[in-house]
């Protein structure tokens, strides 16, 4: 310490001078340089989702961005992540699921951060909210752990103009649905969905859909495809989406690409018709769930024209005795035609009229009505539940070694099909909660049907690329931090048929646009997610 008195002057050498000037200017810049991240993940194997092999390096974050790949060990974070041993990839992208209704419920969506997915694409089948700026503005109040981006469902949008009637629109009433569609894509949908084995798209006509996918193209939207059939009828339904996709120009995405009976092991067909649409420069990929069995509504199961008009015109239908004995025997044929002599691969999943069917398969279900145990008294228990209001499904119907060979294609990506599960909640596809998971720990590990770094290609880049999520996808600078850091040795799906409500394990650390969300294995609360809007967006148009 020294004092001056007023007016005295100070002496200071030039190298005293130096070294004041140094540290008002450089010493910030030092400081900074050692504490410049929020976050870094140090020592772990680095699996980027371009499907190249693993390499070691740390990973540095600030705010929600990859800012720096390399060897951090001489830079300080707010946080640091120790992952050696384990695997740092990005987050998961699902680009198959319906999350419609369940947001207010479960923002965190524990099912699918668990699994390791950090983005999810809903909106597909056809199903969808027809006002989706109504609806993001929705999603941004709740606020969900997940990233969130939607399609615009076919079905939504033709009940809008024609309700459920089976008929074909005319000109004005075309261009209404027209209307609703680009509406949606200006609003920020990804794309155009259709599930044409449900009602009321399932009465529409191919040049219908074609001229709605026409009006999705011009933003630069994909086609995504539940297609009208995924049975015996499969290569005429495959042949429908790829001419959507040809006569619209526009990339197409075939949903949940599986095959039932009687076209078991027939996928190397169903795949060489991808690859030929592929050769004639069509951009065609599919999407699959890694199991053996599909699930949806009982409805699936009725006449087609059963349907039409909605339900107060089904039970109408149902209580004619002329009109019931005509559902009974097309549903008798649909049987034969399948090769099938029970509806024990049917299995409620959930139904709000009677609980205690929830696991049951209808074969079961029909004996505890007491009766005999034939196709005609299966239909009418199948018809029973129908009119107390109906059943969602599980619905044991597709072939292992078509499975595995549709995952070990290049060019499928991993999906769930699920909506944000609501835990203990009815007996639910295992899916909702393990799809990822079941493809690292059961295909990758135990099975090596493909390699770990290809499975994360399917589960991000791919994706990412597909459905043009910009910024996502890869480990690389500039990228937004969703990122998984999970255990290569112990990832595993512990959901099952019998016992569906099991979070996937392995997943250490989950990370949503720079936040950590699963922290040392347990959700945190914190919900970071953001709302992703396809290429044509059109701000406050």
């Amino acid at each position: 310490m020294f004092s001056m008195t007023k007016g005295e002057n100070i002496y200071f050498s030039p190298m005293l001078k130096l070294k004041a000037l140094f540290i008002i200017l450089i010493l910030p810049t030092l400081l900074s340089a050692q504490q410049r991240f929020d976050i870094i993940l140090k020592n772990g194997k680095i699996i980027d989702g371009t499907g190249n092999p693993w390499y070691y390096g740390d990973v540095g974050i600030v705010k929600n961005k990859i800012i720096s790949i390399g060897d951090l060990s001489k830079d300080k974070a707010k946080r640091t992540i120790d992952a050696s041993g384990l695997i740092i990839a990005p987050g998961f992208i699902d680009v198959h699921t319906h999350i419609e209704g369940d947001e207010k419920k479960t923002p965190t969506a524990d099912n699918f951060l668990y699994d390791g997915v950090t983005t999810v694409i809903t909106g597909n089948c056809g199903t969808s909210n027809v006002d989706l700026g109504k609806y993001f503005k929705q999603l941004d109040s709740i606020k969900l752990s997940v990233n969130v981006g939607s399609l615009i469902g076919h079905n939504d949008v033709r009940a809008k103009v024609l309700g459920e009637k089976a008929i074909t629109p005319n000109a004005e009433q075309l261009q209404k649905m027209q209307a609703l569609v680009e509406k949606a894509m200006r609003d920020g949908a990804m794309g155009f969905s259709t599930g044409l084995i449900y009602t009321p798209g399932l009465y529409s006509k191919t040049d219908e859909v074609i001229a709605l996918a026409k009006s999705t193209a011009k933003y630069n939207g994909i086609y995504t495809s539940h297609i009208r059939n995924e049975s015996d009828k499969i290569f005429q339904a495959i042949d429908e989406a790829i001419d959507v996709g040809r006569q619209a120009n526009m990339r197409v995405e075939i949903s949940h690409f599986k095959v039932g009976l009687p076209n078991w092991n027939k996928s190397d067909q169903m795949i060489a018709m991808v690859e030929k649409a592929r050769a004639e420069g069509l951009d065609v990929t599919v999407d699959q769930y890694p199991y053996t069995a599909s699930s949806t509504t009982l409805n699936v199961l009725l006449p087609d024209w059963l349907l039409d008009g909605g339900r107060d015109s089904v039970m109408k239908r149902l209580n004619d005795p002329a009109i019931h004995q005509k559902v009974v025997d097309e549903m008798i044929k649909d049987m034969a035609r399948r090769g099938r002599a029970h509806f024990d691969y049917a299995v409620v999943a959930h139904c709000d009229s009677d609980s205690s069917f929830n696991g049951k398969n209808i074969m079961q279900i029909n004996i505890l009505k007491g009766r005999q145990s034939t196709i005609p008294n299966e239909i009418e228990t199948i018809l029973d539940i129908t009119k107390i209001g109906s059943a969602s499904m599980v619905f044991h119907g597709m072939n292992e070694d078509d499975v595995e060979n549709i995952l070990k294609y290049p060019l499928t990506m991993v999906a769930s099909d699920s909506g944000i599960r609501q835990f203990g909640s009815g007996v639910p596809h295992p899916r909702g909660y393990g799809s990822n998971a079941r493809v690292l720990g059961y295909y990758v590990r135990e099975k090596h049907l493909i390699t770990l770094q290809d499975a994360i290609r399917k589960m991000t880049s791919l994706p990412a690329q597909k459905f043009q999520i910009k910024n996502r996808g890869l480990i690389k600078p500039g990228m937004f931090a969703d990122i998984v850091i999970f255990d290569a040795n112990t990832v595993k799906d512990e959901s099952t048929f019998e016992h569906p409500h099991a979070y996937s394990t392995g997943f250490k650390y989950v990370l949503v646009n720079g936040c950590l969300t699963v922290d040392n294995f347990k959700h945190n609360g914190t919900r970071n997610g953001a709302i992703l809007r396809g290429p044509g967006y059109q701000e406050n148009k």
